[in-house]
């Protein structure tokens, strides 16, 4: 197996996978949307709330704030030497006092340590107005996104075969339909003759084969290459979750060898 970077940046990566199957780009797909753990609150204290949302929906905003999240840090509360008492290796907190008209952005949520420090700082939780107040103390921990979507640090996270475009040029006549119809405009009449502009910009929609000539154009996805694609919520950078998911795939690869072993 082939691993290209084609794309990285601070919440989105594009990875060219070769020499594999479909079923192992999807066991790496799910293994970031299920079990990749990320920090997120989980318990909200309420002392104060004048603004016009219920104390329900004010922890609801708040438990989907992306929260910074070091894995090689945190523990799960459950597996923490504290044994769920919540120390600093399982347990982050934050508080929040903002009383007078104006925006309560996640910014206001003050960490008990400035590295918990939130950086998607202009997400608003609530608008209070003249004589309104909102008072609290959270607590985040570690989870997975099969527990609860709040702990999901992936989002659109999905693959698809790599693009192989075969044309006949003693087919293609030069009409040019193919390349008003390509919904991508990846093709192109060049020299009397039709080439690809860019090639992974194909979304294998056959556009093109059903305006031409029979076998004209050919368009196929390779089942041994994929392009992944995924985004993060911010709480993670992408290197971060390619390389924490590999991990737990690998994981799961030798619990499951060493539990046919002990059906042997």
């Amino acid at each position: 197996m082939k691993v290209t970077i084609k794309e990285m940046k601070p919440t989105k990566a594009v990875v060219h996978i070769s020499e594999t199957t479909p079923y192992f780009v999807n066991s790496l797909r799910r293994i970031m949307v299920a079990d990749l753990p990320k920090l997120s609150i989980h318990d909200v204290i309420i002392y104060d709330n004048t603004s016009p949302l219920f104390d329900e929906i004010i922890s609801h905003r708040l438990s989907l704030i992306p929260l910074p999240t070091d894995l090689d840090v945190l523990n799960y509360r459950e597996d923490c030497s504290c044994k769920g008492k919540g120390c600093p290796s399982c347990t982050v907190r934050y508080t929040l006092s903002k009383e007078g008209e104006g925006m309560v952005y996640s910014k206001d949520l003050q960490p008990e340590e400035k590295s918990w420090a939130i950086t998607e700082e202009n997400i608003p939780i609530v608008e209070l107005s003249k004589d309104q107040r909102i008072i609290l103390e959270v607590e985040a921990i570690l989870g997975q996104g099969k527990t609860h979507a709040k702990w999901q640090a992936i989002q659109a996270a999905g693959y698809k075969y790599y693009p192989m475009i075969d044309i006949d040029l003693k087919k293609c006549d030069g009409c040019q339909e193919c390349v008003k119809r390509c919904p991508q405009h990846i093709l192109e009449l060049k020299n009397d003759k039709l080439t690809v502009t860019d090639l992974e910009k194909c979304t294998l929609c056959q556009s093109c084969v059903e305006v031409c000539e029979p076998n004209a154009i050919t368009v196929e996805g390779d089942p041994t290459q994929f392009l992944f694609r995924f985004e993060t919520d911010g709480s993670l950078a992408p290197e971060t979750v390619l390389h924490h998911a590999s991990v737990l795939l690998q994981e799961k690869y030798h619990e499951f060898g060493d539990a046919i072993k002990k059906i042997k």
